[in-house]
């Protein structure tokens, strides 16, 4: 089982296959959730000191979820919690209702195969452990795992108990969960506390798109948002919205390009039916917290799949530049973005426009939160945050992502239209800017960069060496040895003329790095620069926390897709030859 800050995940399918759709598990994982909520239950007593913690429990809608939750249940009723089970739930509006409890339990392996399922723990702080919390759970599991007699005593004592009660209130729980999502959903798009003008924004929208009306497809893949807002919240909007897929996943739960080509077809099926005002579509993933984007190309009169850090990029530029709007009076504004550490310096090129700083932390939804946190405890307005690589955005005071808030950031650079979100933009990237703009105008003027995405076969290695301290030893002496011998070629083809090392592990990132083998399992990165000492390219190694691979990317300005594709096969090849030696 891999347990990370991100989540606790394994194919629980009682068969042990991945694709297994069975509802099944096997006794040693119902003890395993048996277990989880023992210790995360005692974790929680003890940071809230509350002798009867109240904690919110959901689940996605995954086949195996029901069994797992009920060994949770047991358990924490056995221990005397105060339970709001909220039965299928998205990850944001669990994270949104936490925030008025103690903490919470979600059931969920996110984007993985369907037969996979997993365990998230949180606080009340709107999202999930960080590294060094989740170390305390984590080791805390392990102990009482190790004693055999203390787990079978654990799991009688926990069956032994009724959840009859849970289950009768968790009607309530999932109605409070809702309005709590809601409520918070609202503050998050506007970043605004004051109820009346939240209101007086979503009335703008209204407003604007009853004269030009909004259309947008959900692929909702049977994933836990078909219980959650999305309908309702666009309906209050005027904004209309279309949907496929509510009764069960159909397809592979990952919302990358192979997957949302299905959103892409039925965009395009509902313009042959007149539908013109189709404009977006999105698809969540199982836990509801990812939801990639398809657009409406005007131009060439077609849906087209956006690519993970195409979307993160409209995100920042949207959010970085209402940021600017709403604080053109305020002198101590220090706009900043959180980002992993392989998302495209594509932010960096925005951000240098808008005035914003740019942040690195390693890979993992928990790092990129915290690393934020850090920042606006010095002083910087980080309104937005998330890995660029799966297009994950966070817009704050969320700690998670969430596809309304993607959504709403594209509606903005829309529907923003005097003196607005994209002319600000216009006017600080020194772009043309036209009153009858479109998401295509919008696209077109980000700063260009060829990237290799996330879920590309190229992008994942299968390494030998566990000891990844040891691989990136190898990989360094590979490389200096290659770089001698490349140079040349690299300055004259590619115009590189330096590099430099860089490593992230937590929310810290170390620039200059001579020794390779200190990023350990973290995140190591070349930074390839021109002969003005600029940044131009970069190549990053990762082992990943959530899955047995080693993931591999590189970045590139401008359009050169056969530099990018060179640079990552030279990287793979390096590390390959490390991996044997």
């Amino acid at each position: 089982m891999i347990l990370s800050a991100s989540g606790w995940r394994k194919v629980f399918a009682a068969s042990g296959e991945e694709q297994d759709r069975r509802p099944e598990i096997s006794d040693n994982d119902k003890a395993i959730a048996v277990v989880a909520a023992n210790v995360f239950f005692d974790y929680l007593k003890a940071q809230s000191n509350q002798e009867c913690p109240v904690i919110a429990v959901g689940m996605d809608s995954r086949p195996t979820g029901a069994a797992i939750v009920e060994g949770v249940l047991h358990a924490l009723v056995k221990k005397g919690a105060i339970i709001q089970y909220s039965g299928i739930t998205s990850a944001p509006e669990i994270m949104a209702y936490a925030r008025k409890l103690d903490g919470f339990i979600y059931i969920s392996a996110s984007h993985n195969p369907i037969g996979h399922n997993g365990i998230k723990f949180g606080t009340n702080d709107g999202g999930v452990l960080n590294a060094a919390e989740n170390a305390k759970v984590t080791q805390a599991f392990k102990d009482v795992l190790a004693d055999d007699s203390l787990v079978q005593s654990m799991v009688k004592d926990a069956y032994s108990s009724s959840i009859a009660q849970v289950l009768k209130t968790s009607e309530s729980a999932k109605f409070n969960a809702l309005h709590a999502y809601s409520d918070f959903v609202k503050e998050t798009i506007t970043d605004l506390k004051n109820k009346e003008y939240q209101n007086d924004f979503f009335q703008m929208i209204q407003s604007t798109v009853t004269e030009n009306p909004i259309g947008i497809v959900c692929d909702f893949n049977g994933s836990s948002r078909v219980k959650c807002i999305d309908k309702n919240f666009f309906a209050e909007n005027k904004i209309y919205f279309y949907t496929m897929n509510e009764e069960s996943i159909v397809h592979e739960i990952i919302p990358e390009s192979e997957n949302l080509v299905y959103v892409a077809e039925e965009m395009e099926r509902l313009h042959q039916a007149g539908h013109n005002e189709v404009i977006l579509g999105y698809m969540p993933d199982c836990d509801g917290d990812r939801g990639n984007i398809v657009y409406w190309d005007e131009k060439n009169n077609k849906a087209v799949i956006l690519k993970a850090q195409e979307v993160f990029s409209l995100s920042v530029l949207s959010e970085l530049t209402y940021s600017i709007w709403k604080n053109t009076d305020n002198k101590d504004f220090k706009p900043a973005v959180a980002v992993n550490c392989p998302t495209s310096m594509r932010i960096e090129a925005i951000a240098e426009k808008l005035g914003a700083k740019v942040f690195r932390a390693e890979v993992g939804e928990a790092n990129v939160v915290n690393l934020a946190r850090e920042k606006r405890a010095e002083g910087f307005n980080v309104r937005i945050l998330g890995e660029g690589s799966n297009g994950g955005t966070i817009t704050y005071p969320s700690a998670v992502r969430d596809p309304l808030n993607t959504i709403f950031a594209i509606i903005k650079l829309l529907l923003i239209r005097e003196n607005g979100l994209y002319q600000i933009w216009c006017n600080k990237a020194g772009i043309e800017y036209k009153n009858d703009f479109t998401l295509t105008d919008i696209l077109d003027s980000l700063p260009a960069f060829t990237t290799t995405g996330v879920s590309e076969e190229r992008a994942i290695l299968h390494v030998n060496t566990m000891d990844h301290a040891k691989l990136k030893a190898n990989f360094q002496k590979i490389f200096e040895s290659e770089w001698k011998e490349k140079a040349e070629t690299l300055s004259k083809e590619y115009g590189i003329s330096s590099y430099e090392a860089v490593i992230t592990k937590g929310t810290k990132e170390t620039r200059n790095v001579t020794d390779y083998s200190e990023s350990g399992k973290g995140g190591l990165k070349i930074l390839f620069k021109n002969a003005e000492n600029k940044s131009v390219a970069f190549i990053w190694m990762r082992g990943s926390g959530t899955e047995p691979v080693f993931r591999v990317m590189c970045d590139v300005e401008g359009t050169n897709e056969e530099e990018e594709k060179w640079l990552l096969q030279w990287e793979s090849s390096m590390i390959k030859k490390a991996d044997n030696l």
